[in-house]
């Protein structure tokens, strides 16, 4: 059974950091393109960062580019989010997904849409205070 477990969330004040991990049992992250979503309360669940299972072109929202940075480790099995210089906005249950690929062609391919991925984290909440 895959799980998709992800951590690191907690309570920080604006213009802090975080850094999220999402870890997987199951299955290897090697040839999945990953995402990072968000749902703040009240809201809908909404895209943060992504990218192709080759680790290639990381896809960033535009609320998210420049203080966020998707990383990584496929010797972990661990997939991380680092988020700096955090603003109240930034607030959510973060979630991590991901979608096994099978060939050689979507090797730079990542996804924004929630309805692409096919597994997904409980989520892990942020908060940031103002």
């Amino acid at each position: 059974q895959v799980q998709l477990v992800e951590s690191g969330g907690g309570l920080v004040q604006a213009g802090g950091s975080l850094r999220l991990s999402c870890a997987a049992s199951g299955r290897t992250f090697s040839t999945d393109a990953m995402g990072w979503f968000r749902q703040a309360p009240g809201k809908e669940r909404e895209f943060v960062a992504a990218f192709s299972w080759s680790g290639r072109g990381p896809t960033y929202a535009d609320s998210v580019k420049g203080r966020f940075t998707l990383s990584r480790d496929n010797a972990k099995n661990t997939v991380n989010l680092q988020m700096n210089s955090l603003k109240p906005e930034d607030t959510a249950v973060y979630y991590c997904a991901a979608r096994p690929e099978t060939t050689y062609s979507t090797r730079y391919k990542s996804y924004t849409g929630e309805g692409e991925y096919d597994y997904w984290g409980q989520g892990t909440q942020v908060t940031v205070s103002s």
